[in-house]
């Protein structure tokens, strides 16, 4: 199972592996202090991105084209992240405030539709 979590949500026991999928180390979180099995950065949307998408809700589907598109282009990125998902549970950890517009969200939804 796949699950989303902000990185400023405790740690639970069914987390299973915890993947930090930003391209920038979340505000306020000390390196020590977040439990993560590793920082994916390089699953994170690109800078340009990120930029035009600007947790706009309004672009969520495009920003889901968009950033789809990017995920074809480097599986190398995202292998890992799905390889675990089939072996047990996977938590993407993220730092936006929207809970449901948000890329660990549409990385989800990208990885459910490979497995």
């Amino acid at each position: 199972m796949i699950k989303t979590k902000r990185v400023y949500e405790a740690p639970e026991p069914d987390d299973g592996k915890r993947f930090l999928v930003e391209r920038l180390w979340p505000m306020g979180v000390k390196k020590e202090t977040l439990q993560i099995d590793a920082w994916l950065k390089g699953v994170a949307p690109s800078h340009s991105l990120r930029l035009w998408y600007g947790h706009d809700p309004k672009k969520w589907e495009e920003f889901k084209r968009r950033y789809f598109a990017e995920l074809d282009g480097k599986p190398e990125a995202w292998q890992p992240i799905l390889t675990e998902a089939r072996k047990g549970n996977v938590t993407l950890l993220y730092s936006a405030r929207d809970t449901e517009h948000n890329s660990a969200v549409a990385l989800k939804i990208y990885l459910e539709n490979k497995k």
